[in-house]
């Protein structure tokens, strides 16, 4: 592999995205799904009946954008909202057996690609990479939810 010289440590963050994303594409891309619907079924699939806000804040997106995501999902099929309790405000999301069939190997096919990319690094030096992006990660507010 090419060795590309970047500047900052945040643009070798971002080359390693991408690279995660490239990789993922193909698996994501043979089902007709975007990473982030990807991201929303592998979501409910290990949290069934989640609400709006829970989706919202797991993929760390703003409540207007899952609502738009999810009503992309409901009308394949892949998702159903309903309220809880006649509170419109609340909604449970449930993943249809449709959803679970498309989503099925989600996991395992991510966790191949992180192994891969990581695989130089070996086993103390992803502990370490871990440690350090979750300080990092933990600095970072969250998109506000209404």
């Amino acid at each position: 592999m090419n060795e590309v010289e970047r500047e900052s440590t945040l643009e070798l963050m971002r080359w390693v995205v991408w690279g995660q994303r490239r990789i993922a594409d193909d698996w994501i891309r043979e089902r007709g799904l975007t990473h982030e619907q990807s991201a929303v079924l592998a979501y409910l699939s290990k949290n069934p009946e989640a609400i709006q806000r829970d989706v919202a804040r797991a993929t760390r997106t703003s409540a207007p954008s899952v609502s738009r995501l999810l009503a992309g999902l409901e009308r394949r099929g892949l998702v159903q909202r309903r309220t809880q309790d006649g509170d419109t405000r609340s909604r449970r999301v449930h993943i249809t057996p449709a959803g679970s069939e498309l989503i099925q190997g989600f996991e395992e096919a991510m966790d191949r690609v992180e192994d891969e990319i990581l695989a130089p690094l070996g086993a103390a030096g992803q502990a370490q990479l871990h440690d350090l992006l979750r300080r990092l990660a933990s600095r970072i507010e969250p998109p506000s939810l209404p």
